[in-house]
Formats: structure tokens, sequence, C-alpha cells
């Protein structure tokens, strides 16, 4: 008789377990599971025990909060019910094998902060739906096989600190309306395929930390007016056709700031006055 009151107790706090998530959040990691080859992931889930259990799944208040899958060796699209999971802060897929295009529907995930989705084989335009996450702190598209211009609904996207679209195929210039991105840290479209000039408004970006835009076809000069950018510790603008060789800036700049020269490999450090 015990033994029956044990197997019962069990089931029903394994079952609240499940309950506890909605069925609509389970279907959208299930369909996370089948759709990327999930029984061959490095680390795969156990559907038969409680999602919370799940590897790289973090639940909070019973939702799914966060996704963390680096290095698991997703291989497949990324199924758009993903785009259900409306409490999902972070999403990070970074390190594996994923395919087709980033999915529309990610642009539901109005609580998102983070996506991560590098290091992968995406393909097609960066959707111009992602301009809707505007809770967004860290984009990192890098390293995928993305084609055309940065949609411009990205650059509403004031909280970003993060902005990295490097190693893809995209074209076109950097938008003026990057100025509106204040909080940005870094930000990167480093071999890349872009032209035009290096916008100007780039030196009202004061936070800017990293600014990495080498290997493309920018002309023109980099802006004189990025000696306002005081926490800048460095800037790559190698490999591109720019006017100039070098940059100069004012030693108000960290003296760790490295210039990288435009036609070559030789770099620059400057010394604060």
């Amino acid at each position: 008789m015990k033994n029956l009151k044990y197997t019962i107790l069990t089931f029903l706090i394994s079952f609240a377990a499940f309950a506890n998530i909605p069925n609509s959040e389970k279907e959208s990691l299930l369909a996370l599971y089948n759709g990327t080859n999930g029984a061959e992931w490095n680390s795969a889930w156990d559907i038969t025990l409680p999602v919370d259990t799940w590897y790289g799944v973090k639940i909070e208040n019973n939702h799914v909060v966060e996704i963390n899958l680096p290095f698991n060796n997703l291989i497949g699209s990324l199924p758009s019910e993903v785009g259900n999971l409306s409490e999902l802060v972070k999403l990070n897929l970074g390190f594996n094998g994923l395919t087709g295009n980033v999915p529309t529907a990610l642009s539901k995930l109005q609580n998102l902060e983070v996506l991560e989705l590098f290091m992968n084989k995406f393909e097609g335009e960066i959707p111009a739906e992602l301009g809707q996450l505007k809770k967004l702190k860290s984009l990192k598209l890098y390293s995928n096989k993305l084609t055309g211009n940065i949609p411009l609904p990205i650059m509403g996207l004031v909280n970003l600190e993060e902005l990295l679209l490097g190693s893809n195929y995209l074209t076109g210039n950097i938008p003026q309306e990057i100025q509106a991105l204040k909080k940005l840290k870094k930000f990167s479209v480093m071999d890349n395929k872009m032209d035009g000039e290096i916008p100007v408004e780039m030196a009202q970006l004061t936070d800017l930390e990293e600014l990495l835009l080498s290997t493309n076809q920018f002309t023109g000069d980099v802006p004189i007016e990025f000696i306002n950018l005081t926490k800048l510790n460095t800037i790559m603008v190698s490999d591109n056709k720019l006017n100039t060789e070098y940059i100069s800036v004012s030693g108000k700049n960290p003296p760790s700031l490295m210039l990288i020269e435009s036609s070559a490999t030789a770099t620059i450090d400057i010394e604060k006055e």
C-alpha cells in the first residue's frame, strides 16, 4: 500500500511538472526537438521526463524563459513554433548546423532580450520583422549565409548593446539611422559585401567599444568625428576601399585603441596625452 501511494505521489509530481508548462510551450519545444534532429543532439532531451529537466531549458514562473543549446548538433530548419514561447528572454542556438531562413515568427517573442543564431548556415535576408523585438539587447547573426541589406527596422531596436552581423553576404550600406542605437557597445559587419561611406552619424554612439568594419567595400574616409568615441578600444577597417590608410584620432581615446591600416596589416597604438 505504501509503495502504491509513493508511486501515485511520484506520478502526480511529474504530471504537475508537465502541467505547469503551458501546452503551447511544450509543443513548441517538441517542434524544436523534432525539427532539428533532436535524437542526434549531443545532449538530447528525454521527452518522457519533466520539461524542467531538459538540457538547456530554463523555466521560471511556469514558463520557458531561456533556451541555451550551443554546440549541440542541431541540424535542420528552425521551426516557426519557437515563436510561440511568449515569455522567452534568451535564445542561444549558436555553433550548430541550422539551415533555411531565420523564421519571421521570432518577431512574436516580445520579451526576448538575447537572440544568438551565430555560426550556423542560415540563408536569405535578415527578417525586417525582428525590428519588433523592442526589448532586444543582443542580436548575434554572424557567420551564416545571410544576404541582402541590413533591414531598417533593426535600427529601431533602441535597447541593443550588441549587433554582430559579420561573416555573411550582406550588401548595401550602414543605415544612417544607426544613430538611434545609443546603447550600442559592439557593432560588427566585418567580412561582408557592404559598400558606401561609413556614416558620420555613428559618432553619436558614444558607448561604442568595438567597431568591426573590415573586409567590405566601404569608401571615403573614416569620419574624424569618431574622436568623440572615447570608449572605443578596437576599430578595424582593413580591406576596404577607403581613401586614407589610417584614421587620426585624439589622444582622448584609451591607450589600447588599435587602428588597423586600411590596406595592410600594420597597427598604430594611440597613446594618451
